[in-house]
């Protein structure tokens, strides 16, 4: 027998924005199709419509496009077991149903609300089941020609899955082993609606997956018990030599306490638990996403990748190609992740420290602009430079601006706390001599200016800590920044003379 080609496919429903755990559940479907050659398919499951947001589809792709995660084929890639929106396979769907129909796998149930509500009511952990069909409104308790006319007379149904009881289900799982979960706990379900003509997720997603040839599916923890009706239903349609093997990732729990991990935990605590920023047109609520709150997307790709997996090493930073390398399903935990967003901004930090000078200047340019400097004045080597210096002190290219802005604006007011410390009555006089050597100096770079200054301060005898922090008080306005003498390279001569003599005339 040949070996199956790897085929893996992550689906979401387009009911809103994509949550940061369906963005790890799709990241390791890709990182085991690239691993193993294989493809990776984008479904979208879009059967409920009742539950349909507009710009929630274009939102998803939107996301994997900035996060750098490909799709081979799918909802807007193309391919050849299309189509990949499930609202579009109605008449396919209609089949497989048929086929349950007449197999007696599955039955009609025609039973309201209203009537499945008296019988909770009636019968206490109701569920629609072997132990309660043959009390209830369906096929297996009326008549042929009763069931027609009802259809005939346009009465609503659904189709339910006949589920055999007491039957040992088994569930071979790629990182939780061997699962068994018994029939009788599981009720029959729901697979078709004659209300919308549009099956439920649990048949629309076993026809696709058969039909789209899916070899794995590897998903969130939350799907764990759906898994044994999924097995009983690829054996009802003789399709177990094809039946995917499962992997069910572990669940995203909150930084804190128990439970999984929700909007609300990033709300109270700041961080996104969206890729991108949403707008929810039903309530016009605006929710953080990663990209706009300054992450770069390889640090979430990073972060990401190692809550509930890891290398088998210490490695933390890992480039995408490298992640597809090591990663191994095996090495998933079955626990859940503590979601530790604290993490996220460290690999953002690191990663900051490896992006080159010249694009992180490009990422800062807009920073710029937002706080009214007109960036076309200054030429790609002066940003990369400012950027080099300053990087290091940054979690977010957006804080570059804290941390520099004395570059693209003269300070005109001055810390008080370093004026009170650093400042005292002989220091203008010494600022106005210092201004003299430093218009002597020819090679204003930064190694030859310190080298002047250093040799003049010692000759005069002073104190260098005073000259030298009430030199970078008149010229960045207070007593923080990089390395004084690479400054005043950046800044030029001129600049930073006029900077110290408003110091001296403020500061009198």
């Amino acid at each position: 027998m040949t070996e199956r080609r790897v085929r893996v496919r992550f689906a979401p429903s387009p009911t809103g924005a994509l949550h940061i755990g369906g963005v790890r559940t799709a990241l390791y479907n890709y990182l085991f199709a690239r691993q193993h050659g294989g493809d990776l398919i984008f479904r979208i499951e879009d059967t409920d419509s009742n539950r349909f947001v507009p710009g929630a589809e274009e939102y998803i792709l939107e996301s994997f496009k900035w996060l750098g995660i490909p799709f081979d084929e799918g909802v807007s890639f193309g391919g050849n077991h299309g189509p990949y929106r499930q609202s579009e396979r109605r008449e396919i769907y209609k089949k497989y149903v048929q086929v349950l129909l007449d197999a007696g796998k599955a039955y009609i149930a025609f039973d309201t609300p209203e009537e499945l509500e008296a019988k909770r009511a009636e019968i206490a952990n109701f569920q629609y089941d072997a132990s309660t069909r043959m009390q209830m409104r369906n096929s297996l308790t009326l008549s042929k020609e009763e069931v027609d006319a009802l259809i005939a007379g346009g009465k609503q149904y659904v189709v339910r899955f006949k589920i055999e009881p007491d039957e040992n289900v088994h569930v071979n799982d790629l990182i939780r082993g061997e699962v068994v979960i018994n029939s009788s706990i599981l009720d029959d379900k729901v697979l078709y609606k004659s209300a919308d003509e549009l099956p439920t997720y649990h048949l629309a997603n076993i026809v696709d997956d058969h039909l789209m040839e899916v070899s794995h599916v590897i998903r969130g923890e939350e799907w764990l018990p759906s898994a044994p009706l999924h097995v009983l239903l690829y054996r009802a349609f003789g399709w177990e030599d094809t039946m995917p093997a499962f992997a069910h990732l572990p669940l995203l729990l909150k930084p804190e306490g128990n439970g999984k991990l929700s909007k609300r935990d990033g709300d109270r605590l700041g961080f996104p638990v969206f890729p991108l920023e949403w707008h929810d047109p039903k309530t016009g609520d605006v929710s953080s996403g990663y990209r706009e709150s300054g992450y770069l997307p390889e640090a979430v790709i990073n972060f990401l990748a190692l809550l509930g997996w890891n290398p088998g090493n210490d490695q933390e930073l890992m480039s995408m190609d490298e992640l597809v390398k090591l990663f191994n399903l095996e090495h998933c935990s079955k626990a859940g992740a503590k979601f530790d967003y604290k993490k996220g901004t460290w690999f953002n930090h690191e990663y900051i420290m490896q992006k080159p000078d010249g694009e992180l200047a490009c990422l800062f340019r807009p920073v710029l602009e937002a706080n009214g400097v007109d960036a076309g004045q200054y030429d790609d080597a002066f940003l990369a430079k400012v950027v080099s210096l300053v990087k290091g002190r940054v979690n977010f290219v957006k804080e570059l601006w804290d941390q520099a802005r004395f570059f693209f604006v003269a300070p005109v007011t001055y810390a008080e706390k370093d004026v009170k410390k650093r400042w005292s009555e002989d220091t203008p006089r010494i600022m106005a001599e210092l201004m003299e050597v430093l218009r002597g100096i020819d090679d204003f770079s930064s190694k030859p200016s310190e080298d002047i200054v250093i040799g003049w301060i010692t000759e005069k005898g002073y104190h260098m800590g005073n000259v030298m922090n009430a030199f970078r008080l008149s010229v960045v306005g207070e007593c923080k920044g990089p390395h004084m003498f690479d400054i005043t390279e950046l800044l030029g001569k001129e600049e930073t003379l006029v900077r110290m003599q408003r110091a001296i005339e403020a500061l009198k």
